[in-house]
């Protein structure tokens, strides 16, 4: 089953704790403080991978956690890098946190970090002054970022066959490009977008997508229309097939486009090439009897015969624009064109650990929230923990 949408939960991973050290060594009875930093928490990543047709390996997987810091230790020792998790997504992916664009990764290779590691923390000699020369704390990691983010696939294609149900998108497809989709003389055979390819003999591709049939009512989502019409926003050409056996051309042609019309999103204004399907059901191929300058050629064909269909084919190749060039990714990976969520503002207070217990620096929050970073940072029942001129006992 074709799957183009994913709700997922990333967390990326806390940041290592800085360690409490002293130099003990040999004839260095009071060495001073020596204790590392503690590594960043592992970010988590989407990158957009050409290989990949849609959403299905997140229907069971839906939490991914990037890796935690390592802690710091003696002699200055840096904490490890938490490992980072990069997820494949298709090439058209967006990503949305509720209904706020995060990213929209529209070419292979594209990525966004989705959720950043968090900082390690400072051991204490990064603590050390004139006047404070043995410090007795260091700085525990602070947590990753999380979030809960909805996958949206939308089809990249070069074409797109749009029409009413029972029309012959899928036998025209199997005609002229290397999909095998279901065919059958009953109205929705396709429940699902499916991609195909078109060779040229000279060795151009083009990709053709064959939406489900819409209906009466698909842009205000009648028969699950908005998900259908949000694949053919990135077609580059709309093939308008319509059965001739069924009534008036003209009449077929205009109910979908007042759909694509009224779904917006720039669908009414893309060109449109219009096919006249099962010619052979009529003595005599019929006109369109439709003047309108987003058509850019008509053609009478027949999937069952074959007949007309290597005129589409090259016809296809002729219409078809070229694509506009994507910016290209700069060096660390990240693209020109993404949009990103913009990164919360940093926590008002800092968890320090000391020889005795903990330290909360800075304004602290709500007794709940404090209680739950006192316990990320490591904290158990009965561990000493002083908030400004207060000692009290964890609990």
């Amino acid at each position: 089953m074709f799957h183009d949408r994913a709700r997922i939960r990333v967390q990326a991973g806390r940041g290592g704790d800085g360690a409490l050290s002293f130099r003990r060594e040999k004839h260095v009875p009071k060495g001073g403080p020596d204790g590392g930093d503690g590594g960043p928490g592992g970010d988590v990543a989407l990158v957009a991978d050409a290989d990949l047709r849609d959403l299905s390996r997140f229907r069971t997987s839906r939490l991914f956690k990037g890796g935690r810091g390592g802690s710091g230790g003696g002699s200055g020792k840096h904490g490890a890098t938490g490992e980072s998790v990069e997820l494949a997504v298709p090439a058209g992916t967006q990503v949305f946190e509720g209904e706020r664009l995060v990213a929209d990764l529209a070419s292979p290779g594209a990525q966004v970090v989705v959720a950043r590691g968090g900082s390690g923390g400072r051991g204490n000699r990064r603590f050390a002054s004139s006047v404070r020369q043995t410090p007795r704390f260091a700085e525990v990691g602070l947590p990753g970022e999380n979030a809960e983010l909805e996958l949206r696939l939308k089809l990249l294609a070069d074409a797109a066959l749009v029409g009413l149900p029972n029309a012959g998108k899928s036998s025209l497809l199997a005609r002229i490009s290397n999909a095998r989709p279901k065919v059958a003389s009953y109205p929705f055979t396709t429940l699902e977008p499916i991609l195909g390819t078109v060779d040229a003999p000279d060795g151009r591709q083009l990709t053709v997508a064959d939406v489900p049939g819409l209906i009466e009512g698909a842009s205000e989502g009648v028969g699950l229309g908005h998900e259908f019409l949000a694949h053919l926003e990135r077609a580059g050409l709309l093939v308008h097939v319509i059965d001739v056996g069924e009534g008036e051309p003209a009449e077929r042609w205009a109910t979908i486009d007042r759909e694509l019309a009224a779904y917006g999103a720039g669908l009414d204004a893309l060109p449109q090439v219009v096919v006249l399907n099962k010619i052979d059901l009529l003595p005599e191929p019929p006109e369109l009897g439709v003047e309108d300058e987003r058509i850019v050629a008509v053609y009478p064909v027949s999937a069952v015969t074959g007949a007309g269909m290597e005129e589409f084919r090259r016809g296809l190749f002729e219409h078809v624009p070229e694509r506009e060039a994507l910016p290209e990714a700069r060096p660390e990976g990240l693209a020109d064109f993404l949009v990103y969520r913009p990164r919360p503002r940093g926590k008002r207070f800092r968890i320090f650990r000391t020889d005795t217990g903990f330290r909360v620096m800075g304004r602290p929050p709500g007794d709940e929230e404090l209680a739950e970073a006192l316990r990320e940072a490591g904290a158990r029942k009965g561990d000493e923990v002083a908030i400004g001129d207060e000692l009290v006992e964890f609990s």
